[in-house]
């Protein structure tokens, strides 16, 4: 439970540093014949670091919990 505790707690961390990702998708512009054009379509997806300390809340809460063995 301890080490699920602390990779939670990590994971919150880049949660809370890293508030955006963005990759590219490949867009096709123009297709005549054996000419073809594409163009790289940006996308973007940003959450709030909030989200990131509340889970290191649920980490810390895992680590506080005693584990039944």
């Amino acid at each position: 439970m301890k080490k699920a505790g602390i990779s939670i707690i990590i994971l919150g961390l880049i949660l809370t540093i890293f508030t955006a990702f963005k990759f590219f998708t490949k867009e096709k512009v123009v297709d005549i014949g054996k000419v073809e054009i594409t163009r790289n379509k940006p996308h973007s997806i940003s959450w709030s670091p909030l989200i990131g300390i509340a889970v290191m809340g649920i980490g810390g809460i895992m680590l506080l919990v005693p584990s039944k063995n």
